[in-house]
Order: C-alpha cells, then structure tokens, then sequence
C-alpha cells in the first residue's frame, strides 16, 4: 500500500485530571526526521514519543506537538506555613493594642502576606502520565496514518495511470520497428535507383544494408526492459511498507531506456513518442516525492 509523506492526525482526551492533545505532522524528506514541541516538564517523554512515532513512519519530516492542561487541582497543591501566620496575628493584635485601634485582621487578609501561603507541584506519576500521553499520541497516530493511506491511493492511482500511457507509447514503437525498416529500405533502393540510373542494381546490397539499418536501430530489447520495469512499478505499488526508494531507483531505469530508444531512432513519429513518454516519466518522479 503506498503512503504519502505528507499528513495530518490529532488525538485528545482527559485522562487522569489532565486534558492532553497530540498533533503528528509530515512533509517530505528522504528520510526519517523527527522534531517535537512539548512542555519542559515533559522532555523525559521525546525519546519514546519518536520511538513511537518510528514504528509506523520509515520517511518523512515529522513534527509532533503535544499540549497539556490539568483539569481540577490534581497536579498542584496550595501549602500553608501555620507558625508564619500565627506570627502575623500576633503581630497584628499587639499592633491594634498599641495603637488603640480595632484590629481587622481576617484569614484572607493574613493571606497576602508574604510566604503564608505556597503553591506545590504535586509529585507526577511518571510511568502513568506516559501512559496516559502514548494513548492520545496512538489516537493521533492512527488519524495521521489514515490520512497519508488516502492521499497515498490517490498518488497511486495517477501513478498507474500514466504507466498506462507509457505501456501503450511502448506498444507503438514495437509497432513501428517493422515499418521503419522498411521505410528505410524503399528510401535506399529510391537513392540508388537516382544514382545509377539506368545501371543494375544490387538487390542484395540493399537487404544487407537494410538489415544492417535494422540492427542499429532495434529496440526490443529496450521495449522488453520497459516492460518488465512497469511490471514491477505496478508489484511494487501493491506491495506493503515503504516503496518509494524503489519506485525512484525504477524511475531511474524507465528514463533510461527511453532515452535509448530516442536516440536509436531518429524519425519524427518515434522521437514524438519519446518526448511524450519521457514527460509521462517526469510526472510519475514528481509523484513518488510524495510516497513513503
């Protein structure tokens, strides 16, 4: 099944007193790159999220970015220094006493003083937050997999449709070797007959040269190549795991024996052919840019 590189997936869920979302994005790359944006306190979770993430993608630029929010108190805790306040009372009261004045003094108020009141982090269950955090990057992963096997159909289907193309050009070449022989042939025997005018003319100088002309320019064994190559380009194409190195090393190899036909053969019919076929080409190697 071919893959697109490029794709998008997004998983979210409250789990445990915290609302965690994952993003998982990818352009393409030759190969695996992997970058990530995640809170400071989480950076012991990077390496297992690429972990992670690696198991599923073999190429591509991958971004991931994970968020999360706590919903309740559950990773804080508000401590009070009692002998602190009770000292700020104290104070207060004597104050009020000294003064003559009433003394106001409220809970809240005492509050605002410096240090009466700390807020802690809550000591985090490391192995349960990574758990926690692998569930919604799996849903994310999952949404992000499915997206690149779609656009992946598509690359696929356009892929196997200009094969068709270039399977048909190949088809009207070998049609043709025949008929360029020949062509050649009746052009020989026509310059000759020009030349030598009235003189007799060599009927098996003609055959030879003519099965000379037809050895030069044969391209069967291109043809055959082409193929065999498109054979398995469409194999490959229905094959599982990454296919696109082998696609583009395929590519390569359809280039090539196209551009051996074009300059074996040098009429304007098979030169056409060439030039269409070797456009087809360049849009399939466009394509599997795309493909995993």
């Amino acid at each position: 099944m071919a893959l697109s590189m490029t794709g998008y997936g997004r998983g979210e869920a409250i789990l445990n007193g915290r609302d965690i979302t994952v993003e998982i994005k990818s352009v393409n790359s030759r190969y695996f790159e992997y970058s990530s944006r995640i809170p400071r306190s989480c950076a012991y979770l990077d390496d297992k999220l690429k972990k992670l993430l690696s198991a599923s993608i073999s190429r591509g630029k991958v971004e991931l970015s994970l968020q999360m929010q706590s919903v309740g108190s559950q990773d804080v805790a508000v401590e009070v220094d009692l002998p602190l306040a009770r000292s700020y009372a104290d104070a207060l009261a004597a104050l009020s006493e000294q003064l003559g004045v009433k003394n106001d003094a409220t809970a809240g108020l005492i509050a605002r003083y410096p240090d009466v009141l700390s807020v802690r982090h809550a000591d985090v269950d490391e192995e349960q937050l990574w758990q926690d955090v692998s569930q919604v990057c799996t849903i994310a992963l999952e949404n992000f997999v499915a997206m690149r096997a779609v656009e992946g159909e598509k690359l696929k289907a356009d892929v196997l449709g200009r094969l068709a193309t270039i399977e048909a050009n190949v088809g009207e070449v070998e049609e043709g070797s025949a008929e360029r022989v020949q062509a050649y042939t009746q052009k020989l025997y026509t310059r000759l007959q020009t030349i030598l005018q009235d003189q007799n003319i060599d009927e098996a100088r003609i055959l030879t040269e003519a099965a000379i002309f037809g050895d030069k320019t044969a391209v069967d064994e291109e043809t055959v190549r082409l193929r065999s190559h498109i054979a398995q380009y469409r194999e490959i194409l229905e094959s599982d795991g990454p296919v696109g190195r082998k696609l583009d090393f395929l590519t390569q190899e359809l280039n090539r024996e196209t551009n051996t036909i074009g300059s074996k053969c040098q009429d304007i019919a098979i030169t056409r052919i060439v030039v269409d076929t070797k456009a087809e080409i360049e849009k399939i190697r466009e394509q599997i840019q795309n493909i995993e």
